[in-house]
């Protein structure tokens, strides 16, 4: 299985990237995982576009979404909303309707903030227009609240994070998110872990 990952911040060192990166590394054998890292080369949608070439940059979001076994989307959230850049790139990945891309594609939502709520505002509106598109959207949402603490903690030295191999606490594994929001790295990957995603399509 491929899953093809989004973070739909632009930032490089965002939270959101981190995050599915954690989601990356617990990923069972057999399972292969690509950041997708185009976003930023998305032009602004418009409707009279779509009747002449396509931009270079939507095609190729469009083929690595066909191409994505599924699709794991990690948002911020922006005045209590999604990203508009995200928006943005859904909106042409949505065309042609209804026959595109993220047609009945199986995709999960996961989001972090550096609030307590783990942007959970914005991951139902993402879960919101994902539907709308067609995709088949997990009914599930895993916020990552205190993310600049829990992503991104200074671990000891000679201990490797996840990134570099190492597998994060398996006790974490299961927890709900009240004990999670309590935790670092290991928590959030214990998250992860603890939810039930159905990729199957």
């Amino acid at each position: 299985m491929k899953i093809l990952g989004i973070s739909g911040s632009l930032r490089e060192a965002s939270h959101n990237r981190r995050l599915l990166q954690v989601a990356a590394s617990e990923l069972p054998d057999g399972t292969s995982f690509e950041l997708y890292t185009g976003l930023g080369d998305i032009p602004a949608y418009r409707e009279e576009d779509e009747d002449g070439e396509t931009p270079e940059s939507v095609g190729a979001l469009r083929a690595v979404l066909h191409d994505a076994d599924a699709v794991l989307l990690a948002t911020p959230e922006y005045n209590g909303s999604i990203p508009g850049q995200l928006k943005n790139a859904l909106d042409w990945a949505s065309r042609p309707f209804p026959d595109n891309a993220l047609r009945n594609k199986p995709v999960a939502v996961i989001g972090a903030s550096t609030g307590l709520f783990g942007a959970v505002w914005a991951q139902a509106e993402l879960r919101k227009v994902l539907t709308t598109i067609g995709a088949k959207v997990v009914d599930a949402e895993l916020p990552v609240g205190q993310a600049h603490g829990r992503l991104h903690r200074r671990r000891p030295a000679g201990r490797p994070g996840p990134a570099q191999g190492a597998r994060p606490d398996r006790r974490a594994a299961g927890r709900g998110r009240e004990r999670g929001q309590r935790g670092g790295l290991t928590s959030a990957s214990g998250q992860l872990r603890g939810r039930e995603w159905r990729w199957s399509r």
